[in-house]
């Protein structure tokens, strides 16, 4: 296989993203296959067409069960909102098509556990989107960890602040009504948090938290787009029906220590996501507004030398950085997409499947339920009891 023909079905936020990095791979990456952007889809035909024709698509289209039933595509790529996830990716996979799926995979537990059934029962690949793995300076804290250059894992604290939503006139966008987003915070940022925990730790064996909406209602929205939105000054106002912000402790099968805090109510902070990891041996911090740089720190330095160091994750020596730019070059938030369908392009050339998948998806899954379970419950759950 030397192309792999896309089906895009989203062409907002993550539609841009993942359009950019199809696109990108063949200049910067020539030895993997080469993705071809057929057809783009969309509810909305103008908006649609724009991006098709923005974003480098050949065609574009209205209707993705269509899609489905052609020949000619090879690979569904879903980033629209979360309540249509299981839908599409199920009739994709009994339509005999490869799947990527933007994450949070569902939204619900249950029905993520039916997307794997249904993508293995078929035998495609699928992958789900978790794009912050593909960082070269968290892929180096990975290795470090399993290199043992750690010791022993203490503690992983992680934090995803945001604040566009401080402002309470802030209309109600699509991502504040659990009927289509699934969660706020909690889904859609603590998600991330929570791969990544489970791509440099192990696995969460149990957790307890809480969570709170600051603000209950929000001005009705005449458009939305990616994270933005807006509306009348007099419209009417609807209820939020998610989370603004989710906070738990978790313990992991290893014995380590986690603590996680999701909120977009963090003023001040355009995208802090970042993780600490203490070890026996050893610590690193890294987040990602400084996204190319690994704070690390070794117990075994001279005592005259100990503390944090900066490390630039930009040489030959970092995961995918001798396919970018000279040793100090920086790369930014839109190379972890570029990064993450190069991980998927490999997994078809040598015909395995992709990780993260929607086993990764619905491990994620299982804590977010475990979660929003013990706040209700106000009480620590097990994993393996969700």
């Amino acid at each position: 296989m030397e192309t792999l023909k896309i089906g895009m079905i989203g062409y907002k936020f993550m539609g841009k993203a993942h359009s950019h990095a199809y696109r990108d791979i063949p200049l910067f990456f020539p030895k993997t296959i080469r993705p071809e952007m057929k057809v783009i889809c969309g509810r909305n035909a103008s908006g649609v067409a724009e991006a098709a024709k923005q974003f480098g698509w050949e065609e574009y289209t209205t209707d993705w069960q269509s899609l489905l039933q052609r020949d000619d595509i090879d690979l569904i790529d879903i980033n629209a909102p979360s309540n249509v996830h299981k839908e599409i990716t199920i009739a994709a996979a009994k339509a005999g098509k490869h799947v990527f799926c933007e994450k949070p995979l569902a939204l619900t537990l249950e029905d993520s556990r039916e997307m794997l059934e249904v993508v293995e029962a078929a035998g495609v690949k699928h992958m789900v989107g978790f794009n912050y793995r593909f960082a070269p300076a968290v892929m180096l804290a990975k290795k470090l960890i399993d290199e043992g250059k750690l010791g022993d894992i203490y503690h992983f604290r992680a934090w995803f602040l945001q604040d566009w939503l401080v402002d309470p006139n802030f209309p109600l966008a699509w991502r504040l009504q659990k009927d289509i987003a699934g969660s706020g915070s909690h889904g859609d940022l603590g998600a991330h948090l929570i791969d990544m925990a489970h791509y440099l730790i192990g696995d969460i064996t149990e957790v307890i938290g809480m969570n709170d909406t600051f603000i209950k209602e929000r001005p009705i929205p005449t458009n939305m787009t990616g994270l933005s939105a807006t509306g009348s000054d007099n419209a009417e106002k609807g209820d939020v029906t998610v989370d603004d912000a989710t906070l738990f402790m978790a313990r992991f099968a290893n014995g380590a220590l986690g603590s996680f805090e999701a909120t977009r109510f963090a003023a001040g902070h355009r995208c802090t996501n970042s993780f600490e990891i203490n070890g026996s041996k050893g610590s690193v911090i890294f987040d990602f507004e400084r996204m190319n740089e690994l704070q690390v720190y070794f117990t075994d330095d001279r005592d005259d030398v100990q503390g944090f160091r900066r490390v630039l994750a930009t040489d030959p020596a970092h995961a995918f950085s001798e396919n970018w730019w000279p040793p100090g070059h920086t790369i930014g938030y839109e190379h972890t997409f570029i990064h993450e369908i190069v991980e998927l392009m490999e997994a078809f050339r040598e015909d395995r499947q992709p990780v993260p998948n929607f086993k990764d998806g619905v491990k994620c899954q299982e804590v977010l339920e475990a979660v929003d379970q013990s706040i209700e419950k106000r009480q620590w759950i097990k994993i393996s009891e969700v």
